[in-house]
């Protein structure tokens, strides 16, 4: 249960199967949206199911982006799917 809690608030994993720590350079926020939009909801839903703007969303997901050297939603889905990270 406790897992579930700790998820919930957006904490990495503490041992994600993602190369050299990669996870641990995205603040909780950037890691919630990084899920949302792997699970594959658009900017505006994203903002939505995280009570936020779609602007912060968007602001989150090209920081994210830049973070882990990725270029498309694709990409990221991929990433977070080799961790086993998307639920």
């Amino acid at each position: 249960r406790a897992a579930g809690e700790l998820a919930a608030t957006g904490a990495p994993p503490t041992a994600p199967a993602a190369p050299d720590g990669v996870w641990e350079q995205l603040t909780p926020q950037e890691f919630q949206v990084a899920r949302a939009v792997a699970r594959g909801l658009n900017n505006t839903e994203a903002a939505v199911s995280l009570f936020v703007s779609r602007k912060t969303v968007e602001a989150h997901l090209t920081r994210v982006y830049r973070k882990l050297g990725v270029r498309s939603r694709t990409e990221l889905t991929r990433l977070m799917a080799s961790g086993e990270l998307v639920d």
